[in-house]
């Protein structure tokens, strides 16, 4: 049997279908460093002169930990422990000189690795990795699939800081195609303009008018449950919208699960105007059931869920499928704050076949991620 603790999963299809079992995982592990051990020195990040990319600022609101622990970040983890290692590979036009940087999110600095490529665009581009140890301390053979959803949150996580920064349209990489590194985003220097998107990229969320700002940025958190309090189905609406925006890709559809007095799952018409019943009956406790048994999951709000992946689905497939939905889970979640909701995002899913649960075929349509939405008033009223 492989070890999940190792970089890479022996076989990344195995790896999922015993992620997706009844299996529990055993005892914690030690999680090792924090943080990739960069070879060299560590420097800081040089403020920004005029018309440069300030990376200083753009790993600020994407990255960066905002406490010594190094859990509080802008961009969620399973568990706190953020296995994602991001290192930069820096062309003309940024605070930093041209070459490769290992990032430090703890220290907020950077460790030199080298020359940057002859071919390096102007800007930054980010190669994001993973180190499967941290998760796997305390998932164990669950890990991989919160790994990758981890990768596909820090990417979105850097896509927003572009956008809030008037940098270049940024680019993110999420086509599931190579092992090392797992995601990149591209990010032009001001005014640097952008390639055309390829197919494979995922689609700008500034479709939807809303580029976010700093200070939004550096308030995201996972609201800690209970998350009670039906959201307007005008909220739900966006939610939706912005998820399916963001992923734009077959291999993942959405609906909500919502409570009474209409208890079902919502998915979006075709017109996008409207929400329409994708399923009747209440899906939340058996959510709640399939989220590791998070019970608080039941008397959420609603629940946003990504759902496909099949069971026969080959390396590349999962690996696309989870990055796109952490990315899409993340944008969703900056736009379910906008409404005044609380969110909270839910990776961890056993048994979650939810195609078989409707009555369709078994193990085509698999729960991949979820975001638990809840109302501010509900939660304030509870404090009061």
């Amino acid at each position: 049997m492989e070890d999940i603790r190792a970089d890479r999963p022996v076989d990344l299809v195995t790896t999922l279908a015993r992620a997706r079992s009844p299996e529990r995982p055993g005892p914690d592990t030690p999680a090792g460093s924090p943080v990739r051990p960069w070879p060299g020195p560590s420097l800081p990040i040089p403020e920004a002169g005029p018309a440069t990319l300030d990376l200083r600022s753009l790993l600020r609101l994407s990255l960066a930990a905002s406490d010594p622990s190094g859990r509080l970040r802008p961009t969620p983890s399973a568990g706190a422990l953020h296995p994602v290692d991001t290192e930069l590979v820096v062309g003309a036009g940024c605070s930093l000189p041209p070459g490769r940087y290992g990032y430090d999110p703890l220290r907020h600095r950077v460790h030199p690795t080298g020359p940057p490529p002859r071919d390096t665009p102007p800007g930054v581009t980010a190669e994001l990795d993973v180190t499967a140890r941290r998760t796997a301390s305390h998932y164990g053979h669950r890990a991989w699939p919160l790994l990758l959803l981890d990768t596909g949150h820090a990417a979105a996580a850097l896509f927003l800081a572009a956008r809030a920064l008037g940098t270049g349209e940024p680019e993110a990489r999420l086509d599931g195609r190579t092992g090392t590194p797992l995601a990149v985003v591209r990010v032009p220097p001001p005014g640097g303009g952008s390639r055309a998107h390829p197919a494979d990229s995922p689609r700008s969320p500034h479709t939807s008018g809303e580029t976010p700002t700093p200070a939004e940025l550096l308030a995201r958190r996972s609201t800690p449950p209970p998350l009670p309090g039906a959201p307007s189905r005008d909220a739900l609406r966006a939610v939706l919208a912005t998820a399916e925006r963001a992923a734009a890709d077959h291999l993942l559809q959405w609906c909500a699960a919502v409570g009474p007095p209409r208890p079902g799952l919502l998915e979006r018409a075709p017109d996008g105007t409207s929400l329409r019943r994708y399923a009747a009956g209440e899906a939340r406790p058996t959510l709640a059931a399939w989220a590791a048994g998070q019970a608080w999951i039941a008397d959420a709000g609603a629940v946003l869920i990504a759902h496909g992946c099949p069971t026969d689905a080959d390396a590349t497939q999962v690996r696309r499928a989870h990055l796109r939905a952490g990315f899409a889970v993340h944008l969703a979640h900056v736009t379910a704050r906008r409404h005044g909701l609380a969110a909270r995002p839910v990776g961890s899913w056993q048994q979650a076949d939810l195609g078989a649960a409707l009555g369709t075929a078994p193990d085509r349509d698999w729960v991949v991620h979820a975001l638990a939405l809840g109302t501010r008033h509900a939660d304030e009223e509870k404090r009061t």
